[in-house]
């Protein structure tokens, strides 16, 4: 539901009333993980998607009909060859939605979306599988622990609940949790999904050349916040990079050593020249960033590699070193190698191989890798 965060804030505030129908729990090969959302106002409008369009008209109704009956409920959508005309996923896989009218007097959940369209780190927990009376309570959760709202005065339990939200919400993580009512950690009584957001996670391009301008494109398209460094001013410039969130005249290695990076950061080295590159690996290398890439032949990577052994960098930091940077996509233009650079740090973040799906046997969405967990009984 976050993931809609900034249109939901907005329909609160025009005091609109709307459902919400959110993924808790998939199964197998589903097109669309924990979290993901389709929301429906009294008046009909549509935003959001829970299964790329599969079972989005069956949700749709399940949304008119939680806003006329003002309860939640719950629905399974599997995949069944017994009768090719009935709403389900093509995939083969399953999901769960729980549907859920909201108002603005539902405080946890509006300060929620409050939150998250106004870019504040926050975790929202709710009851998607339990008691009756449960279901669709929710607790907010804060970085610094405090919290809203509650599960009907189990204190234990909502106690349980902030503290597994908020290691959650450090982590950056989207996924299910199962309880016992009473707070203890035994799975079986409760699940609830928390839903983490996050600042958007950042890209820093170094070397401000024509491949950076179609990266930071790119970059933006997928969600991060880019910044752009380069020492000479003459090219750093916001006229040659309109859609950089920032730009910043500096040696590269001296503005990475000063600014904020964490486990979700790319760092990408688009300058190929060895008086920027070898001081600016030596301290990427040995920061816990998600991806390292860096532009350049092999020849150029060869040269670079020995530098940075004769700097002291260690194999095994050079282990992490992603370098001629990108998939083999066969790219010439700047915008080609853009999208190269992109498939090779989505392959890095969620285990991909880059190899073609075609023929390879290997299931689209790796169970693995989905946040979430299906539950045996909703």
């Amino acid at each position: 539901m976050l993931d809609l965060a900034g249109q939901l804030h907005a329909w609160i505030e025009e005091g609109r009333e709307f459902a919400v129908a959110t993924v808790v729990a998939v199964g197998g090969s589903a097109p669309r993980p924990p979290g993901a959302a389709l929301a429906v106002d009294s008046e009909g409008t549509v935003i959001g998607s829970v299964s790329g369009g599969c079972v989005e008209g069956a949700v749709y109704d399940l949304c008119l009909q939680a806003l006329q009956d003002g309860e939640p409920l719950v629905e399974r959508f599997g995949y069944s060859d017994e009768d090719a005309f009935a709403v389900g996923l093509t995939c083969g896989g399953t999901i769960d939605v729980m549907v859920t009218p909201y108002d603005a007097s539902q405080t946890p959940q509006a300060a929620a979306l409050s939150a998250a369209a106004h870019g504040e780190p926050v975790a929202l927990a709710r009851v998607v599988r339990g008691p009756d009376e449960l279901l669709g309570r929710a607790v907010l959760v804060r970085p610094d622990g405090s919290h809203e709202g509650g599960l009907g005065g189990h204190r234990e339990l909502d106690r349980t609940v902030t503290d597994q939200a908020r290691a959650l919400l450090d982590a950056g993580r989207t996924r299910t949790v199962e309880l016992s009512e009473d707070g203890s950690h035994c799975p079986g009584g409760l699940t609830l999904l928390v839903e983490s957001a996050v600042p958007a996670p950042r890209m820093i391009v170094f070397g401000a050349i024509d491949f950076a301008s179609a990266l930071v494109r790119v970059g933006k398209f997928l969600g991060y916040h880019v910044t752009v460094c380069d020492a000479r001013p003459v090219f750093a410039t916001r006229a040659r990079f309109p859609e950089a969130d920032d730009i910043v005249v500096d040696w590269p290695h001296r503005y990475l050593r000063g600014t904020e990076t964490d486990r979700r950061t790319v760092l990408c080295v688009l300058t190929h020249d060895a008086k920027f590159d070898v001081p600016l690996l030596t301290e990427a290398l040995r920061l816990p960033v998600a991806y390292v890439g860096a532009m350049g032949s092999r020849r150029t990577h060869e040269d670079r590699d020995r530098r940075l052994r004769e700097a002291g960098v260690s194999e095994r930091e050079l282990a992490r070193l992603r370098s001629p940077i990108g998939l083999d996509l066969g790219a010439r233009t700047p915008e080609e190698t853009a999208v190269s650079i992109a498939a090779e740090i989505i392959a890095a973040r969620h285990g991909g191989t880059g190899h073609p799906l075609t023929g390879s046997g290997r299931p689209i969405h790796r169970a693995g890798r989905v946040a979430g967990q299906l539950p045996q009984a909703v």
